[in-house]
């Protein structure tokens, strides 16, 4: 059976790769800097990232209603990311087709990296299904579909090469190590932040683990080998309900949201 985004992107565990495609993100220097610049990633690390799988969530699994609102959320945050470039700094826009483009690679990525950890490898059908699945989370905004590698052989050499010479600067450094060492958040954060940044760091490329002053080494490895191996025991074996949770959480926020901002066209049109 064919199995694409649609039987995946709902499961909890992704949740594990959130620090590795969050932290590839900010290794481009443009989104590194434009995030450093212009977001209170740092400052509301649970809120922008419920933000981010709300939109994903939405995307996949949302009525029309749904994936309209979460379009305009996201591209009214990124109106006023963007600044001019200069001799010393090259500048950055949110609309970028090609940095979009390098968002949505790391989310793929990372996702078929965990699903394949803790399901087992995707049959060839499958993977098709789920790389070409992947693309309507660029494409609802600003990236042209023509611009998302036809199949996975081309997003390999796309990937392959952009990590090759993928290193952070000091702007996506800093917000990453905000986020991965938080000083001023609530206790339940600061409390899960330990082992969130240990799987970050066994899923990250070794360069971006130096570059993020993440230590690694042999034990370290064999550690978070073993607690994959364990995960890939016990997670598939949980109730839905609870692989799930989270997805549904984030709609069913977003459709209270979406009530609240219907009932005052109500009022208006009772009294009219």
């Amino acid at each position: 059976m064919v199995r694409g985004m649609a039987d995946y992107g709902a499961e909890t565990i992704l949740l594990a790769g959130a620090g590795r495609a969050l932290l590839l993100q900010l290794a481009d220097p443009a989104v590194g800097r434009g995030v450093d610049e212009h977001s209170s990633f740092v400052g509301r690390p649970v809120n922008r990232l419920k933000g981010t799988l709300t939109y994903v969530y939405a995307i996949v699994y949302g009525t029309d209603e749904q994936v309209k609102e979460v379009r305009r959320r996201v591209n009214r945050a990124h109106v006023p990311v963007r600044k001019a470039g200069t001799e010393a700094s090259p500048g950055y826009n949110a609309y970028d087709p090609e940095l979009q483009l390098w968002v949505v690679a790391t989310l793929y990525d990372t996702a078929v990296t965990i699903i394949e950890k803790i399901f087992g490898p995707l049959d060839d059908e499958s993977a098709d299904a789920m790389y070409q699945d992947y693309a309507r989370i660029g494409t609802a905004l600003q990236l042209p579909r023509e611009l998302w590698p036809a199949d996975r052989a081309a997003f390999r050499r796309y990937w392959d090469g952009r990590i090759s010479t993928l290193r952070a600067e000091a702007g996506g450094v800093r917000v990453g190590r905000g986020l991965l060492y938080p000083k001023h958040t609530a206790l339940w954060y600061r409390a899960i932040i330990p082992p969130a940044r240990f799987l970050t760091a066994g899923l990250l490329p070794p360069q971006l683990r130096e570059d993020f002053g993440l230590p690694w080494n042999h034990r370290r490895q064999r550690r978070f080998d073993r607690t994959m191996a364990v995960l890939a025991v016990v997670y598939p074996r949980l109730p839905r309900r609870i692989r799930h949770w989270f997805k549904d959480y984030c709609l069913a926020e977003l459709d209270k949201d979406l009530r609240k901002n219907r009932q005052p066209i109500q009022r208006q049109g009772a009294s009219a």
